[in-house]
Protein backbone atom coordinates (compact mmCIF):
# COMPACT_ATOMS: atom_id res chain seq x y z
CA UNK A 1 0.00 0.00 0.00
CA UNK A 2 1.30 3.36 -1.02
CA UNK A 3 0.34 6.40 0.94
CA UNK A 4 -1.23 8.98 -1.07
CA UNK A 5 0.62 12.59 -1.06
CA UNK A 6 -1.99 14.26 0.56
CA UNK A 7 -2.59 11.76 3.52
CA UNK A 8 0.78 11.05 4.42
CA UNK A 9 1.07 15.21 5.03
CA UNK A 10 -1.83 15.14 6.96
CA UNK A 11 -0.22 11.76 8.89
CA UNK A 12 2.93 13.10 9.51
CA UNK A 13 1.46 16.72 10.67
CA UNK A 14 -0.63 14.33 13.29
CA UNK A 15 2.37 12.57 14.46
CA UNK A 16 4.52 15.73 15.07
CA UNK A 17 2.10 17.47 17.36
CA UNK A 18 2.04 14.22 19.17
CA UNK A 19 5.26 13.79 19.23
CA UNK A 20 5.12 17.41 20.81
CA UNK A 21 2.44 15.98 23.39
CA UNK A 22 4.60 13.54 24.66
CA UNK A 23 7.27 16.21 24.90
CA UNK A 24 4.79 18.05 26.96
CA UNK A 25 4.00 15.20 29.30
CA UNK A 26 7.29 14.37 29.95
CA UNK A 27 8.20 17.90 30.98
CA UNK A 28 4.97 17.61 33.18
CA UNK A 29 5.98 14.29 35.08
CA UNK A 30 9.36 15.78 35.34
CA UNK A 31 8.19 18.78 36.97
CA UNK A 32 5.60 16.94 39.49
CA UNK A 33 2.45 18.09 37.73
CA UNK A 34 -1.47 16.63 39.11
CA UNK A 35 -1.64 12.69 37.81
CA UNK A 36 -5.10 13.71 36.52
CA UNK A 37 -3.23 16.34 34.73
CA UNK A 38 -1.03 13.55 32.78
CA UNK A 39 -3.64 11.27 32.10
CA UNK A 40 -5.60 13.77 30.36
CA UNK A 41 -2.97 14.60 27.96
CA UNK A 42 -1.93 11.10 27.64
CA UNK A 43 -5.53 10.69 26.47
CA UNK A 44 -4.89 13.31 24.06
CA UNK A 45 -1.77 11.61 22.55
CA UNK A 46 -3.52 8.53 22.51
CA UNK A 47 -6.40 9.69 20.45
CA UNK A 48 -3.96 11.46 17.83
CA UNK A 49 -1.70 8.28 17.32
CA UNK A 50 -4.98 6.34 16.74
CA UNK A 51 -6.45 9.06 14.26
CA UNK A 52 -3.58 8.76 12.43
CA UNK A 53 -3.45 5.51 12.18
CA UNK A 54 -7.07 5.53 10.96
CA UNK A 55 -6.09 7.65 8.29
CA UNK A 56 -3.52 5.40 7.08
CA UNK A 57 -5.65 2.49 7.04
CA UNK A 58 -8.61 4.67 5.02
CA UNK A 59 -5.70 5.06 2.39
CA UNK A 60 -5.35 1.68 2.39
CA UNK A 61 -9.39 0.46 2.06
CA UNK A 62 -9.85 3.52 -0.49
CA UNK A 63 -7.07 2.14 -2.76
CA UNK A 64 -8.77 -0.95 -2.58
CA UNK A 65 -11.95 -0.04 -3.54
CA UNK A 66 -10.78 2.26 -6.16
CA UNK A 67 -8.92 -0.59 -7.95
CA UNK A 68 -12.16 -2.75 -7.60
CA UNK A 69 -14.06 -0.05 -9.00
CA UNK A 70 -11.27 0.09 -12.22
CA UNK A 71 -11.60 -3.86 -12.48
CA UNK A 72 -8.02 -4.20 -11.49
CA UNK A 73 -6.70 -6.82 -8.85
CA UNK A 74 -6.38 -4.69 -5.21
CA UNK A 75 -3.31 -4.09 -4.68
CA UNK A 76 -4.13 -3.96 -0.78
CA UNK A 77 -4.44 -7.45 1.24
CA UNK A 78 -8.08 -6.68 2.94
CA UNK A 79 -7.54 -9.04 5.67
CA UNK A 80 -4.79 -7.47 6.40
CA UNK A 81 -6.10 -4.23 6.37
CA UNK A 82 -8.84 -5.87 8.83
CA UNK A 83 -5.73 -6.97 11.21
CA UNK A 84 -4.48 -3.50 11.38
CA UNK A 85 -7.49 -1.72 11.69
CA UNK A 86 -8.57 -4.15 14.76
CA UNK A 87 -5.10 -3.26 16.33
CA UNK A 88 -6.13 0.15 16.63
CA UNK A 89 -9.77 -0.21 18.05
Amino acid sequence: MEIEGDVLTDVIKRLRRAEGQIRGIIAMLESGRDCADVVTQLAAVSKALDRAGFKIIATGLRQCVIAEQDGKEPTVDMAQMEKLFLSLA
